[in-house]
């Protein structure tokens, strides 16, 4: 596990978004994984995850504030914070200003119509590629079709580490694109869902927001965060 903490982006959040921003802008082909406590341990159980997080073209950053706690508990300083999504807020704005295309894999058909109510609105550079559902059979149709438009931004909502997975495996086939699994981002950035109010999320309590608000992820919490803190060694 420490060699994954040791891929970790470790600088803040701003100095990031300008690291975005100019890869967005030289087309440099891009894969960032939005860690949670959750994928680091299921890459202690399946190699294929362990692989494409010890990648060297994978960008990790710290989602949640238990992967901050467990790279400091290995020595690893990281500076906040880096959550899904505000990285695809971040890629919406500056898609809209150099006038690039995303392209969205994931959640319910209502979510993403609103979510391209709310990009035609808010972002109107921005040229939407096209959306598709995550319900679809067969997804690895779908990223025959990302290929062939050759969008600049692709952000892919299907939870970890389906997401993970999928974008890896497509990842050899493009010369371009911004690649991010962003969980359930899209219902957050549509407006479908609330994101947690601002003092829990300057408080790093989103997780205490979310469980607050949906008990019944209480046991998942405890097998991947509280877990997760308990096996962390330095070694």
């Amino acid at each position: 596990m420490i060699k994954i903490f040791n891929r970790l982006y470790t600088k803040n959040a701003d100095s990031f978004y300008a690291l975005l921003r100019e890869k967005l802008k030289k087309e440099e082909k891009t894969f960032i994984v939005t860690a949670n406590p959750e994928i680091f341990m299921i890459s202690q159980k399946c190699e294929d995850v362990r692989e494409l997080l010890l990648d060297e073209n994978t960008t990790i950053v710290a989602d949640g504030i238990g992967v901050i706690k467990g790279a400091k508990k290995v020595g690893i300083e990281v500076d906040g914070r880096i959550c899904g999504v505000d990285i695809s807020a971040k890629l919406f704005e500056f898609g809209s200003e150099m006038n690039k295309s995303v392209f969205l894999l994931g959640a319910k058909q209502e979510v993403l119509d609103a979510l391209g109510k709310v990009l035609e609105e808010k972002y109107p550079g921005l040229e939407v590629a096209g959306s598709v559902n995550g319900y679809v059979p067969d997804k690895d149709a779908v990223f025959e079709e990302i290929k062939a438009k050759k969008p600049d931004i692709i952000l892919v909502a299907l939870g970890v580490p389906a997401q993970e997975r999928l974008i890896y495996k497509h990842l050899g086939d493009f010369d371009k694109g911004i690649f991010v699994g962003i969980g359930g981002s899209f219902d957050v950035l549509s407006g479908t869902k609330e994101r947690a109010p601002k003092f829990f999320i300057n408080h790093n309590l989103e997780w205490l927001y979310r469980l607050l608000k949906e008990p019944s992820r209480i046991k998942r919490f405890y097998n991947n965060n509280i877990k997760f803190l308990f096996s962390v060694k330095k070694k």
